[in-house]
């Protein structure tokens, strides 16, 4: 993880200090509980918080302990006991490393969760801001990158929120699931310390108790988790895609905003290249990448091993800190996008009216033709006005179709006239706003 894309509230949440005072909170509430069942003095409990609530843990000494003793959690609770006194001797009483390791990434990305889902909102808003805004801004639609039929610039951008309110319900249900407390003591038999502790940990760090940790937090959970975010980011990668394609010189119908004093080439002072949705589609690759190494993390030797926590190392503040940015980022750009819909116009009449091809076909059927038939005809007129140079004069498939007496024999130019009127395409905008966004 860089620093050029990231945000603060993200990074805070994996930064050593944040990581130090979730261990201790752990720690602490297990020593109440501890102290409730009778297993270590109240005192105990009461002076542990007393001494290091507020503490500001020094990370270079407990980095300095760890190079010697070669153990993380030990180094930590060494530490402490330099803050708290002797009444450290009660700390992390039944409990093992992996109680607190686990408990403490599972608040982590939950914490990391919630901002994710923060920005997936403002997406949201962002998105439906502007869809309602082009509603009827007439664009045409394209399939394998050719000319298809029309649509609105409104309904692309639907397609998008209904992705995106799709990607909000994984990253929740992600959450729910990534988000269980361990406290169950080595190979998790909890033959050193009572369930309850357990529970009460849970409940004070806005976790669930997970039913059976091996020691472990089973991986399936942050499997699931990884692969919930390399989904949004290809939600991400799409949109960031589309934009690209319609900021092509060719196409121009919207692009990134370009602000004062912005440069877009070193050597070419005229570009004005997309590169912040660019930088988007790299980003999603980059959480993607976190999905395969989750995966392969599920599958641990007998009740635990650590193979998967380097990985979880790098790819919890990773793939969370470069989603949490691209969301942002893309909430950004949509917020900003420059629309040209003389230019979705313009696009639209490019090929003389050949997006209308289909309603042709169909009305020839209808009147008669076999489908075969009514392909061919279309289809010889259609191919002779994609060959004209353009720009193609408007009305340049209705004119060949009148023209063609085996067309009119079965549509004569009066009954062909309405098939090009556009305001058919857009007969059911309306029912799919509705659908996307509500009746509101």
């Amino acid at each position: 993880m860089i620093t050029r894309y990231s945000r603060p509230d993200m990074t805070a949440i994996w930064d050593a200090q944040s990581r130090f005072r979730i261990w201790f909170e752990i720690e602490a509430h297990a020593a109440d509980r501890l102290a409730e069942l009778g297993v270590i003095p109240k005192e105990a409990a009461a002076t542990i918080w007393d001494k290091a609530r507020d503490a500001v843990f020094d990370v270079a000494r407990i980095d300095a302990i760890e190079a010697e003793t070669k153990h993380d959690v030990i180094a930590f609770l060494t530490h402490l006991a330099e803050i708290v006194g002797p009444e450290a001797r009660f700390v992390h009483q039944g409990m093992t490393s992996s109680d607190v390791l686990d408990t403490c990434l599972a608040v982590q990305l939950a914490r990391a969760s919630d901002l994710l889902i923060a920005g997936v909102d403002r997406v949201l808003a962002a998105l439906e801001a502007r869809a309602r805004g082009h509603k009827h801004t007439v664009k045409i639609g394209r399939s394998h990158g050719i000319h298809a039929e029309p649509t609105t610039f409104g309904i692309t951008l639907a397609t998008f929120h209904a992705e995106f309110q799709r990607a909000r319900a994984r990253l929740v249900t992600a959450r729910t699931e990534i988000a269980t407390c361990a406290i169950s003591g080595a190979i998790g038999t909890f033959a050193q310390i009572d369930p309850s502790v357990e529970a009460h940990v849970a409940a004070k760090m806005g976790l669930a108790v997970e039913p059976v940790s091996t020691q472990v937090i089973p991986r399936d959970r942050h499997a699931a988790f990884f692969c919930a975010l390399a989904v949004v980011a290809s939600s991400i990668e799409r949109l960031a895609t589309e934009i690209r394609h319609m900021q092509r010189t060719e196409v121009l119908e919207a692009e990134e905003y370009f602000s004062p004093g912005q440069k877009g080439s070193s050597a070419m002072p005229h570009k004005r290249n997309p590169v912040l949705t660019e930088n988007l589609t790299g980003l999603a690759r980059l959480v993607r990448s976190a999905a395969i190494p989750a995966l392969e993390n599920v599958a641990l030797w007998h009740e635990r091993d650590i193979s998967h926590s380097s990985v979880e190392r790098g790819i919890g503040p990773d793939a969370t800190i470069h989603l949490d940015f691209a969301l942002h980022r893309l909430a950004g750009v949509i917020e900003k996008l420059l629309v040209y819909p003389e230019r979705m116009k313009a696009n639209l009449d490019l090929l003389g009216g050949l997006h209308n091809s289909q309603r042709v076909l169909l009305a020839l059927t209808q009147a008669g033709a076999s489908r075969e038939d009514a392909y061919r005809l279309v289809q010889r007129n259609a191919m002779a006005v994609w060959q004209m140079a353009a720009p193609r004069p408007a009305n340049a498939l209705i004119d060949r179709l009148k023209a063609d007496a085996d067309v009119t024999a079965l549509l004569p130019a009066a009954a062909l006239e309405p098939l090009f009127d556009d305001a058919h395409h857009f007969a059911h905008v309306d029912t799919i706003f509705e659908r996307v966004f509500g009746s509101a």
